[in-house]
């Protein structure tokens, strides 16, 4: 979670740093804090100042103290809270107790207790909960014990090179030390910055005579060239030149600047009122980047897809149930052994793990903990690995054997809609392909995103599902039932009305529903069922027959009404591809329900688009 963002240059750091932040908002946003090397500072021997807050960063700018500092270096962090609670205090970043450098922190120290224990029995203090403070504290200590051993003879006066490389020192001692997916950013008040990565991403943007450091390349996209992406287990500094060293060994590496495709980098609403609606909006132009994937990739992919032995898919949240889908279609259509899992639940899967298997994990971010835990164990077990990703630069992206790109554009809201779509429709591609028939996938899918922007567009299904919405937002509890290729459908449709309502949710299989859930229908209890014309539209018929006759209102997701709905909404029926159809209109209600109960859309409450601690 949490966002860090730095930056040295001839600008104004404080606004670049700023916008930096807003981009990465979506990684959380409970709070967020700015520190900038001041020149100028009034304040005898402080050079370091800082600005924090509670809350979003939102549209921030002209209360916004820091921006009138005459500054050109500087970081910056925005907030998903693991350690401590929501206050200024805790929000980082940190300043060490003599306001020599401020610490930044994306992760979690797992030993920060002990080393916390430690640090209080030799005298250290805290104001904070956060296990980031920890880490300070850590650094001083180590920069102390320099001293103490005559290596350093005192900061003051200490010529510059000395301090600088003491520093550096401790940092990397004291990471070192550090248990858990954590990386760091460090600012001194001599302008110079040092960071360290062991899990969490991070990445270094180089433009004309400026730096930047960041969780992610689309936060600085609009200003860098090249980029040089931090593997775990190293450290980079920026004193006027730029330095990389592994942090073990303490020995330098060269830094190999790569070029990313930021072609899709613009985060603009460009008129709707919230990204999520924009994004929903997009779900046929990311088919068509599906469609266009490089053709030889995908072909010398499939015919290895086709020889293991068996196919896991996983991720978590969103994308785990697009993990589940692809292995539905893998099944379904090319009869490939293959299993969807829940990252965080695959630990039992590990010894059966070997050299004739294959991974495949869609991503958003690319970076999450869950994932990157399980893909570790599969490199030691040489499983093959391919990847579905959106954000160029990832970690996952870098350990796979088969790199696709979803070149989506950004998704901004946290709740993901068209990066769900396009993983999903990949799935169905390559599934396709693995069958013989890969033409006719690219037809079907071609088809079916004509059939999603006719719908997209038309004003009365948005006005039926606002309705529609309106209703929902009244009840405490919404059931979803789907079978076959819409099972995966409404779980997805269910994580959406949670994150975005607040209401709880409920997606079943529609089979079986009369072993459990039918306890809990009763009159007025809403009931959506997503139908298609395939083999299964008979058994989900049937469980509308067995909830209507407990009083529930069915609403029905289907190319056709049928007896028993008590709403209908139609949408299109596109065949093998009507699953990836039929997500739109959950999207939507989704979408309208948390516009109707006036919450934050695009930033829901407690939860962060990129999950990058366990």
């Amino acid at each position: 979670m949490c966002g860090i963002f730095g930056y040295s240059g001839s600008k104004n750091a404080s606004q670049l740093i700023l916008e930096g932040l807003k981009r990465l908002e979506y990684r959380g946003y409970d709070s967020w804090g700015i520190a900038l090397q001041d020149q100028k500072s009034k304040i005898k021997d402080q050079k370091l100042i800082a600005e924090k807050h509670v809350g979003a960063i939102g549209d921030v700018n002209s209360d916004f103290r820091l921006s009138s500092v005459d500054s050109y270096v500087g970081i910056g962090h925005t907030r998903w809270a693991t350690h401590g609670g929501i206050s200024e205090t805790n929000a980082h970043p940190h300043f060490s107790t003599d306001k020599s450098f401020c610490l930044a922190q994306n992760g979690i120290a797992e030993n920060y207790q002990k080393l916390k224990k430690d640090l209080q029995k030799k005298g250290y203090k805290f104001k904070s909960e956060t296990d980031t403070e920890v880490i300070v504290r850590l650094i001083e200590d180590k920069l102390a014990s320099r001293v103490d051993s005559g290596v350093v003879r005192g900061f003051v006066g200490t010529p510059q090179n000395d301090k600088s490389n003491s520093l550096k020192e401790a940092v990397r001692s004291a990471f070192l030390e550090l248990e858990g997916r954590n990386t760091v950013i460090v600012l001194t008040d001599d302008g110079q910055i040092i960071a360290a990565r062991n899990g969490s991403p991070l990445v270094v943007g180089l433009g004309k005579r400026e730096v930047f450091f960041s969780s992610d390349t689309l936060s600085f996209a609009p200003f860098v060239s090249d980029v040089i992406v931090v593997e775990n287990g190293q450290m980079v500094t920026w004193n006027g030149k730029l330095d990389l060293l592994d942090i073990k060994s303490n020995k330098s590496l060269p830094a190999n600047p790569e070029k990313i495709n930021f072609k899709s980098s613009k985060v603009d609403k460009e008129g709707y009122d919230h990204f999520m609606l924009k994004e929903i909006h997009e779900s046929p132009y990311v088919i068509s980047q599906v469609i266009n994937q490089d053709q030889s990739s995908l072909d010398d992919f499939v015919k290895v897809l086709k020889k293991a032995q068996r196919v896991y898919t996983l991720s978590m949240g969103t994308a785990g149930v697009a993990a589940s889908q692809i292995a539905f279609y893998l099944r379904n259509y090319a009869q490939i052994n293959a299993v969807g899992l829940i990252a965080a639940e695959a630990l039992d899967y590990y010894e059966m793990f070997s050299n004739q298997d294959m991974i495949i994990t869609p991503s958003q971010s690319g970076e999450t903990a869950d994932v990157l835990e399980v893909l570790e164990v599969a490199v030691k077990k040489n499983v093959k690995i391919a990847s579905f990703v959106n954000m160029p630069g990832s970690t996952m992206t870098r350990v796979s054997d088969y790199k696709f790109m979803a070149n989506a554009g950004p998704e901004i809201c946290v709740m993901s809609t068209k990066v769900f779509t396009s993983q999903i429709a990949f799935g169905y591609l390559i599934a396709k392909m693995a069958q013989g028939k890969g033409e006719e996938g690219v037809r079907n899918l071609q088809s079916l995103a004509l059939e999603m922007q006719k719908y997209l567009d038309s004003g009365s299904n948005h006005e039926q599902i606002k309705q529609l919405a309106k209703e929902l937002s009244k009840k405490k509890d919404v059931f979803l039932l789907g079978k076959y290729q819409n099972f995966n459908i409404v779980k997805e449709g269910m994580i959406k009305m949670i994150e975005g309502s607040y209401i709880h949710a409920h997606g079943i299989p529609a089979g079986d529903l009369k072993h459990y859930a039918i306890t809990l229908m009763e009159k007025g209890v809403p009931v959506i069922v997503v139908i298609s014309e395939d083999i299964a539209k008979d058994d989900v018929l049937n469980a509308v027959n067995q909830v209507k006759a407990r009083g529930a209102t069915v609403i029905g997701v289907s190319p056709s009404p049928y007896p028993g709905f008590d709403y209908h909404i139609p949408v299109p029926d596109t065949g093998e591809t009507s699953a990836i159809a039929n997500i739109i209109p959950l999207q939507l209600l989704a979408y309208y329900m948390a516009v109707e109960l006036g919450h934050n859309v695009d930033k829901p409450r407690n939860i962060a688009k990129s999950v990058t601690v366990k």
